[in-house]
């Protein structure tokens, strides 16, 4: 993990939390019990570039820029939470590796079972005061879940083989 963050990789990683509110916020479809977005997209690249760490700070500083600019619903700190260790997720599989058919199965398997099936529940059970065996929290859930892990770990390997991420965390270790 780079120790000391110079305007390069503070200007990068600004680019890559725009990128993330824009798709969290702007073009994610997002109701009281369920989100969709592409927001991994620029979470495994800040991941790749940055390590767990930052990745996770990253996360944390698009989620409150988003919740300042476009809120879409109340704020809980849960959710804070999520997208650090969500971005920590990535920035473990992903910072200065190769993706692989594997670590794209493993990182959206882990964080499925983490964020969208542990602790997004349990923030929503608590935020609501709906129980947490509620098919009101767990009927979208699971399905979302059957469709979004294969579309996800298979979009997170195509970003793989089309970034030059080689040479990106090249560049970030000379400077």
């Amino acid at each position: 993990m780079k120790k000391k963050l110079d305007a390069r990789s503070i200007t990068t990683m600004a680019l890559l939390i725009a990128l993330m509110v824009t798709l969290s916020r702007v073009l994610g479809i997002e109701t009281q019990f369920l989100k969709v977005s592409f927001t991994f997209v620029p979470e495994i690249i800040m991941g790749m570039l940055f390590g767990p760490l930052w990745t996770g700070v990253g996360s944390v500083v698009a989620d409150f820029i988003g919740m300042a600019l476009l809120p879409k619903a109340p704020f809980f700190i849960g959710f804070t939470i999520n997208a650090f260790v969500s971005g920590a997720i990535y920035g473990f599989f992903f910072y200065k590796k190769e993706i692989t058919w594997k670590n794209s199965i493993q990182s959206v398997v882990v964080n499925t079972i983490v964020i969208n099936l542990i602790l997004t529940p349990l923030w929503l059970a608590i935020m609501y005061n709906v129980p947490l065996n509620s098919w009101i929290i767990w009927a979208p859930r699971l399905i979302k879940t059957i469709i979004w892990v294969p579309i996800q770990s298979i979009l997170t390997y195509f970003l793989g083989s089309v970034l030059p991420y080689k040479r990106w965390v090249a560049q970030f270790n000379t400077h």
